[in-house]
């Protein structure tokens, strides 16, 4: 199997492998007051430590949190508190779901949003919660953080960033983005699964959690920390990978795909290395996962699909491109690609393209009843 969705998981890296078995050796809980707790206290404090200072946070400011589902969850909860809440048109479900009345602030053809936009309505109402992510999960667009950050500012508006994807990609620093606070996600960036955080600005030091407890993360999130998931986290946070190097295999595979009749997705706009949306005209996106999944190559697709009913990706029709809406996969190159697997895929790809479209068309759902 070729492994090309590392935007839904990242394949586990060494340094985080050896962190978590180096803490299941350890045996304590953080809260207690004797030896054990202690040591196992000091293990917590200097994963917080590293990965405070690889983001560009106070200690005190980072909140560990399940993933960044929950921290999303939770920064949603608590800086909406009383404000009128916009969202990106392209945002991650976990932010969609948890702002469900949301005002929804439209993007351009590249998945770019419109800050003109923004100006407007931050100008026109009450103070908000603003919530851009760095990095859109399916097409690798980049947004203008520091740009919203600096309205939402001069307004009296707080920003929430969902970097989860950006995270180990792309520079992510609160302090020179100008937001309020940043969800990340351990296993995004190799780490392990069930472990993310909520960084904070210095003055969102308290907040009103989401999960009420004994008191642990400082109040802001009850629970016992999972300490080997966490070491995994800190132990990844300060890695990186060769983002020119996977910027030149996903241009490749792009550009091989293109000529097989692919439209690539926001191509327009500046995006991760490692991500593409490839549309193929008339072919279902669930039909082309398949076909490639039966080649041996692991993509997603750039729709949601589930009991037979396909739904076009909401990014992608934010973005205006209609139709490609549900005919588009995503490509996402993990930090241990090889130019093998690029080759793999280009084949694969080319098979696919080749067939007659309607085999890969399922025929139309017969309405129940009929």
């Amino acid at each position: 199997m070729v492994y090309l969705d590392a935007n839904a998981s990242e394949p586990l890296r060494p340094e985080a492998k050896a962190a978590m078995a180096a803490a299941f050796e350890v045996t304590g809980n953080p809260s207690s007051v004797h030896a054990a707790g202690r040591a196992v206290r000091r293990l917590l404090e200097d994963a917080r430590e590293r990965i405070a200072a690889r983001f560009g946070v106070r200690d005190q400011d980072v909140v560990f949190t399940s993933g960044g589902t929950e921290a999303d969850a939770l920064a949603v909860h608590a800086l909406g508190l009383d404000r009128r809440i916009i969202v990106c048109a392209t945002e991650h479900d976990a932010v969609r779901a948890a702002a469900p009345c949301a005002a929804v602030l439209p993007v351009d053809r590249r998945g770019v949003a419109d800050l003109d936009a923004l100006r407007g309505w931050l100008a026109s109402g009450p103070p908000a919660l603003v919530c851009l992510m760095l990095a859109n999960n399916e097409t690798g667009t980049i947004q203008p953080v520091a740009e919203a950050a600096a309205l939402c500012r001069a307004h009296g508006a707080q920003l929430h960033v969902d970097a989860v994807q950006a995270a180990g990609r792309i520079a992510v620093d609160r302090a020179a983005l100008g937001c309020h606070s940043i969800a990340l996600s351990a296993h995004k960036m190799g780490g392990p699964a069930g472990v993310g955080a909520l960084l904070l600005s210095p003055e969102l030091s308290t907040i009103v959690p989401l999960i009420a407890g004994g008191g642990q993360e400082r109040g802001r999130r009850g629970g016992t920390p999972a300490l080997p998931a966490i070491a995994g986290f800190a132990a990844v946070c300060e890695l990186g990978a060769d983002q020119a190097r996977l910027a030149a295999l996903r241009d490749r595979a792009e550009a091989a795909a293109v000529r097989h009749g692919a439209v690539v997705c926001g191509g327009g706009a500046s995006r991760l290395a490692n991500t593409t949306s490839l549309a193929l005209p008339g072919v279902r996106a669930d039909a082309q996962v398949i076909a490639l999944d039966l080649d041996g190559i692991a993509v997603s697709a750039g729709a949601a699909c589930s009991s037979g009913k396909v739904q076009t990706s909401h990014v992608l029709t934010a973005m205006g491109l209609g139709a490609l809406s549900g005919q588009a996969i995503r490509v996402s190159l993990p930090w241990n690609v090889t130019d093998d697997a690029i080759d793999a895929f280009e084949a694969a790809y080319a098979r696919m393209a080749a067939r007659p479209r309607p085999a890969l068309v399922p025929p139309p759902l017969v309405p129940a009843g009929a």
